[in-house]
């Protein structure tokens, strides 16, 4: 159930984004001779996924800087997860040799 407010949110929310369909996600189409700005996006090669339409540039800044503050963040949590058990034991180097080289046995 959505609040009614007789305000602005005092809070951004993330917008989803997709590749301009237009210049796939370049910026720019080609022209007869050269690339041009691509006028479906305003050269950024990103519009709002659900109206599809271009966003404005300082919108879109701000909306760039959320997308890649999760992605980063998703990246971390990626890499701080440990493995258990066996196969924390399996993905480990193998320690066992004289000065921590690899012991393989011969």
């Amino acid at each position: 159930m959505t609040r009614k407010s007789h305000r602005p949110s005092l809070k951004r929310h993330m917008i989803k984004l997709a590749e301009c369909p237009a210049c796939q996600g370049r910026g720019v189409v080609q022209g007869v001779f050269y690339e041009l700005d691509c006028e479906a996006c305003n050269a950024s090669g990103w519009i709002d996924r659900w109206l599809n339409q271009p966003l404005p540039l300082q919108e879109l800044a701000v909306q760039l800087g959320m997308n890649l503050r999760a992605a980063l963040k998703r990246i971390e949590q990626l890499k701080s997860t440990r493995s258990t058990g066996p196969e924390a034991y399996y993905q480990e180097g193998n320690r066992l040799g004289a000065g921590g080289t690899n012991y393989t046995g011969d």
